[in-house]
């Protein structure tokens, strides 16, 4: 029953629709786990366990720090500046959203009661909106943009890819081997 409720929770669901938390989520629990499984194994040497623990957790650092400095500002503000200056620019409300930040507040309210929107309006976004955006989450059945959420993600998909696999292993390699050295420790393969 614990587990149906965790599962069914819509907190839950609503940040495993969002790229940018997942991809955060995972790479945090990378950064953490893995090393944690090289120091419990018995089968690995002391001397290769703390080499081959710290490497990998700078490398799933690195991965994560070039994930919030690239995707986040980069890929999810330029998805939505697309949506907004090519795609949907004849859309005339739309006009109304400053930037992506805004409008996943918007998306993620538009999708509540009416109700529910009013108390969030009055509480933890009293002063978020601007009047325009405000009237239409008071309406009875306000836009929810789909295409736009969905670029949005897009664009962190797209971001997390290019990030993940492309950039973050060349900060990596010039990143954490200079660190192992700063912190004395060697390759013990390289030793022997």
């Amino acid at each position: 029953m614990m587990i149906q409720n965790i599962i069914a929770n819509p907190a839950l669901a609503n940040l495993a629709q969002n790229t940018a938390a997942a991809v955060t989520i995972e790479t945090t629990m990378k950064a953490v786990g893995r090393p944690a499984f090289i120091l419990i194994d018995k089968d690995i040497k002391p001397e290769t366990k703390k080499y081959a623990a710290t490497k990998e957790l700078l490398y799933q650092l690195t991965c994560l720090g070039v994930y919030l400095a690239l995707v986040i500002p980069v890929f999810k503000s330029g998805s939505f500046k697309l949506a907004k200056n090519h795609i949907f620019k004849d859309e005339s409300s739309f006009k109304y959203f400053k930037n992506a930040h805004e409008f996943l507040d918007y998306h993620k309210l538009a999708k509540e009661s009416k109700a529910d929107r009013a108390a969030a309006l009055s509480n933890k976004f009293k002063d978020k909106f601007t009047p325009e955006v405000r009237n239409m989450l008071n309406s009875e059945n306000p836009e929810k943009y789909p295409l736009v959420k969905g670029a949005i993600e897009l664009g962190s998909i797209i971001g997390s890819v290019l990030g993940l696999a492309v950039l973050a292993p060349h900060v990596s390699h010039a990143v954490v081997h200079p660190i192992m050295k700063l912190l004395k420790l060697q390759d013990p393969k390289k030793t022997h």
